[in-house]
C-alpha cells in the first residue's frame, strides 16, 4: 500500500505513521529524515542538498524527487511506503504522481487527519512545555497552520479531485485514530 499522510503540524502524522508501519509492514518514508540521511550519506543529491541547506536556501523539489525516486526503487518499498511531509504544494503532489506513474506504482491514498486548528495550538503547546520546543509555542503554531493552510491544503484538494483522499478525524486516542486510518484504508484488515 502506497500512502501520503497528510495534515496540519502536531495533527498526528509521525506518530501514526510509525504505528502503520508496523502493521502494513512498508517503510515509512519522510522527507526531512530522507534529506538527512542522503545528506550524512555523502551521496550525490545529498551533496546537493548539503550546499543549497549551507546557503540558507530550501532544498528544490527537484533534488527531494531524485531522492524519492532513489528510495522508491530499493527493494523494500516493492510492498509500498508511507510517506509523510511530502508533498507540500501542488507542483510536488503532481510532481509525485508522475513519478510513481513512471516507476509503474500506483498510487493508494492520501490520508488527512483532520485537526482543527486550536485543538492543534493546545496539543502542541503542551508539547513545548513538556520538551522546550520554543517551535510550539502557541504564536509558532498558528504561524505554521496559516503556511500550511496557504500551501498545503491546496494538496488536499488536489487528492479529493483525484478521488483519492481519506479524511479520518485525527482526534481520540492514539488508538482510536489509528483505527479510523486502518478502516478507511484496508478495511479487510481492520482491527476493530
Amino acid at each position: 500500500m502506497r500512502l501520503v499522510l497528510l495534515g496540519a503540524p502536531g495533527s498526528g502524522k509521525g506518530t501514526q505513521a510509525a504505528r502503520l508501519k508496523e502493521y502494513l509492514q512498508v517503510p515509512h518514508i519522510s522527507t526531512g529524515d530522507l534529506l538527512r540521511a542522503e545528506v550524512a550519506a555523502g551521496s550525490a543529491l545529498g551533496l546537493q542538498a548539503k550546499e543549497v541547506m549551507a546557503r540558507g536556501d530550501l532544498v528544490s523539489d527537484e533534488i527531494l524527487l531524485g531522492m524519492l525516486r532513489d528510495r522508491f526503487s530499493r527493494e523494500d518499498t516493492k510492498a509500498g511506503f508511507i510517506l509523510d511531509g511530502y508533498p507540500r504544494n501542488l507542483a510536488q503532489a503532481a510532481a509525485l504522481d508522475e513519478l510513481l506513474r513512471s516507476l509503474g506504482q500506483k498510487f493508494d491514498a492520501a490520508v488527512q487527519l483532520a485537526v482543527d486548528n486550536e485543538q492543534i495550538v493546545e496539543r502542541l503547546a503542551g508539547r513545548a512545555q513538556a520538551e522546550g520546543r520554543a517551535d510550539d509555542a502557541p504564536e509558532a503554531v498558528r504561524k505554521r497552520l496559516q503556511v500550511y493552510d496557504q500551501q498545503t491544503a491546496p494538496v488536499i484538494e488536489f487528492y479529493r479531485q483525484h478521488g483519492q483522499l481519506t479524511v479520518v478525524e485525527g482526534v481520540g486516542t492514539l488508538d482510536e485514530v489509528f483505527t479510523r486510518i486502518v478502516e478507511a484504508i484496508a478495511p479487510e484488515k481492520a482491527v476493530g
